[in-house]
């Protein structure tokens, strides 16, 4: 995942600037490119399940099912404004998952354009975050 290329550069980074006798430098660095990657840390949202799972447990329940994956900033901007209210949906990890992958393609037309919401049937692709979180409420 792209979290841990940034932690490492982030070190290697940091490490260069205490060599060069700036560790002050180095520290503010060092939380930059740590809180880079946890914004790109799949360990932001809440925790992924299959869609076969998501849509049996969605149509039990009828919450929204939101396909997502880590990296993109459309979903980390839905997270982030969703706040608590993330763990009203089942999310779906497309990079991990095949066939939420699939279903993100057959809504989009062959595109894995994320994030998408499926909620009673109907698709919302990169769905204004105010709407989706009316919808949770």
């Amino acid at each position: 995942m792209l979290a841990i290329p940034f932690l490492v550069c982030g070190l290697a980074v940091a490490a260069r600037q205490v060599a060069a006798g700036s560790p002050v430098a180095a520290a503010v660095l060092l939380v930059v490119f740590a809180v880079l990657a946890g914004l790109l840390s799949p360990l932001v949202f809440p925790r992924s399940i299959g869609a076969e799972e998501a849509r049996r447990r969605s149509a039990a329940d009828g919450r929204p099912i939101i396909y997502w994956r880590a990296g993109c900033r459309y979903c980390l901007r839905l997270r982030i404004r969703l706040g608590r209210d993330a763990r009203r949906a089942y999310w779906v990890d497309i990079w991990r998952d095949p066939a939420g992958a699939a279903a993100v393609r057959a809504v989009t037309g062959g595109d894995e354009t994320v994030p998408t919401m499926v909620q009673a049937g109907r698709s919302y692709v990169n769905p204004d975050p105010g709407w989706v979180r009316r919808q949770l409420g």
